[in-house]
């Protein structure tokens, strides 16, 4: 049995391996080496990134050995060196990013063969690169460096409407039967939530034109405050994805604040994150249908980022506890762009209310007979 993990996560790394050296085989040098936008980090920081990584939990952590290159370790660390400077440091070129994650791979494969996978860690280490590879084509998306079938524009397929959905408990977050889970979706606890509606199939390009040709940029009374700022702010003034896309597709690469005016202007609301779930995960009638498109864009909830009752960090603070009650908004479900080992019904993701890179659009919710 442990022989068959050690296999299978042998090959689960190095099908990620390959998922991101896949990703960005078609770049030159000067391409991975530019930051396209302060936002994000250039290409060569995220690929010297995953290798550090990999070597501080299954490396030094795991295996008891010394960091490959010790002298980088602040260089990339995320919070060593935050975005908005990266692209202004001193950083591995292309040729020596690439160097780093094999020599750091070889390390890791040698550990694994003396002593073993560790469950958590390795998993941990597994996502971690999935994830940095979606971070990764948002970068690309900015800088227009996407190979030419990605993202994909298809329309949206299935039933539209409502999905109405009973009050009462539900179990909220990750149980231990799952396996891997990220300490802020643990523990499962029970939460009360009460009857509401929620859309089949998050809103289209058509439905986002419809509502900026409306007015929808400049009816102030649809917009927070907070929400109005920002886009005085930066002029926001449109969705520029939804205009050149499949009218029947998603909208993509919407802020939370443009999510919010849609949903306030429809007559609705965004689902909290516990209806999201609930609706995500519910047993309908056989033959019914439920959300349609869960996945192919990420949808804005109207939670904030915080702890579950009783949270622990694990194995460090800095993966979720540092970003609770800083204003971050809670996103569900995965796009395109998500790896399928890393979107599952209770994964959290989050980001600022501002940010437009995510490949992010937005499902409508409504309290029973509104909407």
């Amino acid at each position: 049995m442990v022989g068959s993990v050690t296999l299978d996560t042998v090959a689960a790394l190095r099908e990620a391996r390959a998922r991101t050296l896949g990703l960005v085989a078609h770049l030159g040098a000067a391409d991975l080496e530019r930051q396209v936008d302060p936002v994000m980090s250039p290409l060569v920081w995220d690929l010297a990134h995953i290798a550090a990584y990999e070597d501080l939990w299954l490396c030094h952590r795991h295996g008891g050995e010394r960091l490959l290159h010790p002298e980088l370790a602040a260089t990339y660390d995320a919070f060593e060196t935050p975005r908005a400077v990266r692209g202004r440091i001193e950083l591995l070129d292309a040729e020596g990013a690439r160097a780093y994650l094999s020599a750091v791979r070889e390390r890791t494969l040698d550990v694994i063969e003396r002593q073993g996978v560790d469950p958590v860690l390795h998993e941990l280490v597994l996502r971690h690169e999935l994830q940095h590879t979606e971070t990764m084509r948002q970068a690309m998306a900015l800088g227009g460096l996407l190979p030419a079938d990605d993202p994909p524009d298809a329309p949206l397929e299935g039933e539209d409407g409502w999905l109405e959905l009973p009050g009462g408990p539900f179990a909220l977050g990750a149980g231990d039967e799952g396996g891997f889970s990220y300490d802020n979706e643990r523990p499962r606890h029970v939460v009360e939530v009460a009857a509401f509606r929620i859309a089949r199939r998050p809103v289209t390009n058509a439905t986002w034109l419809t509502f900026a040709e409306g007015g929808g940029y400049v009816r102030r009374e649809w917009w927070s405050d907070e929400g109005w700022s920002w886009k005085q702010c930066y002029d926001i003034t449109d969705c520029p994805g939804a205009r050149d896309g499949h009218p029947d597709a998603p909208a993509c690469c919407v802020s939370y604040f443009e999510a919010e005016a849609f949903a306030r202007a429809s007559g609705a609301r965004l689902p909290t994150e516990a209806e999201w779930e609930k609706a995500a995960t519910w047993e309908h009638e056989p033959g019914a249908p439920g959300l349609v498109g869960v996945g192919r864009v990420w949808e804005w909830t109207a939670s904030e980022f915080a702890g579950y009752p009783w949270f622990v960090a694990h194995p460090y603070r800095e993966y979720s506890e540092v970003f609770f009650g800083q204003g971050y908004r809670v996103l569900r479900g995965g796009s395109w762009a998500t790896a399928t080992r890393v979107a599952t019904p209770t994964f959290r993701n989050w980001d600022r209310p501002q940010r437009r890179q995510l490949f992010a659009g937005l499902r409508l919710a409504s309290d029973p007979g509104e909407a």
